[in-house]
């Protein structure tokens, strides 16, 4: 009860702030939340928005899962191979810092502009810093789990999968939760910068005709995804963690 209370007075408080806002700057800046909920019911009403909603969550899955298994398995990796991780740290971490939409244009190039581009481009978003949580987590994991795993004489991948994969799944739901939301905003750019559907695409194009409410719409209706998705993961972590 005390959190439901606490979760009401934060949105009640943003909301206020949101109102307030708009009634400082104008309706030429800032739509109003009535405004936004009104144009994202008008919006979620045709088939085309949902057309649009699917175009981005197609690539965002898609993006999400490789970024998911791949930084996984190279967290897992590069984590059990002490050197390999020492020599491919700073190589990730130095990707990382890299604005990824310098490269944007080599994705053109590489993936053509149809849905493989934006997948591609979520990926570089989010597979570093799930492949980071994953390796930092073994480094960190107590070493009794893997000397279990020889005394047993496990396999590499029975060990991987029922020793050391469970033992730093909290960490790793930490570099899920980040991964998720950057796997999501390197789509959403890939569709601004060069698409003809999805949400980025009515994103830029709403911009460009300058419909505030529009704008507004589709960033609330993605604030609202990401923050309910993020609030499921840190339930899980919490659930894990308390276990």
């Amino acid at each position: 009860m005390p959190k439901l209370a606490g979760t009401l007075i934060v949105l009640l408080t943003f909301i206020l702030l949101w109102q307030g806002f708009h009634l400082l700057v104008g309706a030429s800046a800032i739509a109003s939340p009535l405004q936004t909920l009104v144009k994202l019911g008008s919006l979620l009403g045709t088939a085309e928005f949902w057309e649009n909603i699917s175009e981005t969550m197609r690539a965002f899955v898609a993006a999400f899962v490789l970024s998911l298994a791949g930084g996984i398995a190279l967290g897992i990796v590069l984590g059990v191979r002490r050197l390999a991780g020492n020599v491919a740290e700073p190589i990730l971490t130095t990707l990382y810092s890299i604005p990824k939409v310098v490269l944007y244009p080599l994705v053109l190039l590489c993936f053509g502009l149809g849905i493989s581009a934006k997948i591609a481009f979520g990926v570089m978003h989010g597979l570093i810093p799930i492949t980071l949580f994953s390796m930092n987590a073994i480094r960190q994991m107590k070493p009794v789990y893997r000397r279990t795993s020889q005394v047993m004489r496990l396999s590499p991948s029975q060990s991987a999968f029922t020793v050391i994969l469970p033992a730093i799944l909290p960490e790793i739901i930490s570099g899920v939760r980040l991964g998720f939301s950057l796997t999501l905003l390197g789509v959403l750019i890939g569709e601004m910068f060069a698409s003809q559907r999805g949400l980025g695409f009515l994103l830029t194009s709403a911009i460009n005709l300058g419909h505030i409410d529009t704008i507004m719409a589709i960033a609330l209706l993605l604030t609202v995804f990401a923050v309910t998705c993020n609030s499921l993961m840190m339930l899980f972590d919490r659930q894990l963690t308390h276990r």
